[in-house]
């Protein structure tokens, strides 16, 4: 605890789960000197998971998906709807701007722990209104209330695991839906074709209009939406447009400071910042080293950031010599009933062995290869071997033990 008897001021960038989870670890694991707490969102952390799903359904409400908040008696300071908006190395000082003040206003500190998560991409250009992206609270609200104003067709312009999602619950609420992806089918990237193609097949069933293989050239309409010209030439009719094309991790304010920026701040093995002392980072904006697979990883998943919380903690507290993060990553979705969770880290090309039960029958447990390397496993309609595969995968292996 050498590196933690040289700090009494710590600053956590990112109020959402990671950083909530951070700061409460930090005092779990000795720290009682002041710990600030920064968010830009105006609300305290929630399941984000929850947005495409439970919330835009409207089966959950903002206080259904809130997350437990830190203890009264953790001492934590929480400074909502403020920005970090510069990072001074040399004089270890964050810079922050908050609708109290004129100008960004310094926080000294002794150790950090950035975790500030993404921005969604969206379409460039000017857009009409009734065009969407979710990520926020903010922007599930909004598109809550689109969803609502009669009977609206829904485009999504995306089908990863968000614009998927989101295509399934407008369906469930009655919407017409088309799904547009320039790649073959659904979560390719992620999944791999065979679990894509299965996925698409599962979306049509569903009566949700699949665009594949076709980018947006432009959307239509002012003031509001009327359509998306897709670069066939061809327009999908739509009054609601959801922007599904991924995030960027939101480290903007962090360019000119000196660290890495590399699709993420860039980490060592135990989440470390390079080139700065003191400095950790978890959640969706940190990329590091991993040295199971040898690469260099950013993930964005929600329990990465749960889990990547508690060692960004103890690593700030322990300093350079912290153990790695070496955690199997999980994320998991519902589509239409369907129930999928996949473990590791899949490639696109990866080969997909199927080891138990039928990828057609929709309930099955598939092992991805790189080679002789296993990368990953799904698991589809079989949540009840997930722990299984989990140790498996944690022991190096492919399967459990018979």
């Amino acid at each position: 605890m050498a590196e933690a008897e040289k700090m009494r001021r710590i600053a956590v960038v990112g109020a959402s789960l990671a950083g909530t989870r951070a700061a409460e670890a930090l005092r779990r694991r000795g720290f009682d000197g002041e710990l600030t707490l920064i968010g830009a969102e105006p609300v305290p952390a929630y399941q984000r998971p929850a947005l495409s799903k439970r919330y835009l359904l409207g089966d959950a409400d903002a206080e259904d998906i809130a997350l437990p908040s830190p203890r009264d008696d953790m001492g934590i300071r929480l400074r909502l709807a403020t920005r970090a908006v510069r990072l001074d190395l040399a004089e270890r000082r964050l810079w922050l701007a908050s609708g109290r003040r004129a100008e960004p206003e310094p926080l000294p500190y002794d150790g950090l722990v950035i975790a500030c998560g993404t921005t969604a991409r969206t379409l460039p250009g000017k857009l009409p209104e009734g065009v969407h992206t979710l990520r926020t609270e903010a922007d599930a609200r909004a598109l809550r209330a689109d969803l609502r104003r009669g009977t609206p067709r829904v485009a999504v312009v995306g089908g990863g695991l968000v614009g998927q999602e989101v295509a399934a619950t407008a369906r469930k609420l009655g919407h017409e839906v088309t799904l547009i992806d320039p790649l073959p089918a659904p979560g390719v990237r992620a999944l791999g074709l065979p679990v894509a193609r299965m996925l698409a097949a599962l979306h049509a069933e569903h009566g949700t209009r699949l665009r594949l293989g076709v980018g947006v050239a432009a959307v239509e309409g002012e003031p509001r939406i009327t359509g998306v010209r897709l670069t066939d030439g061809s327009v999908v009719v739509a009054d609601v447009v959801v922007v599904a094309i991924g995030v960027l991790p939101a480290t903007q304010w962090l360019e000119g400071s000196g660290l890495t920026l590399e699709n993420g701040l860039c980490c060592s093995p135990n989440l470390a910042v390079l080139g700065a002392g003191s400095i950790t980072a978890a959640g969706d904006v940190a990329r590091w080293h991993d040295p199971g697979s040898g690469r260099s990883l950013r993930v964005e998943h929600w329990e990465n950031a749960l889990r990547q919380a508690e060692v960004a903690a103890r690593t700030l507290l322990e300093g350079p010599d912290a153990p790695a993060f070496d955690e199997v990553p999980m994320f998991w979705t519902s589509l239409y009933g369907l129930g999928l969770q996949v473990l590791g880290h899949p490639g696109q090309e990866d080969t997909l062995h199927v080891v138990e039960g039928d990828l057609a029958a929709r309930r099955c447990i598939a092992v991805y290869r790189d080679g002789s390397r296993v990368t990953g496993v799904v698991l589809v309609n079989a949540p009840h071997r997930l722990r299984d595969y989990r140790a498996a995968l944690r022991n190096g292996t492919p399967q459990p033990a018979a």
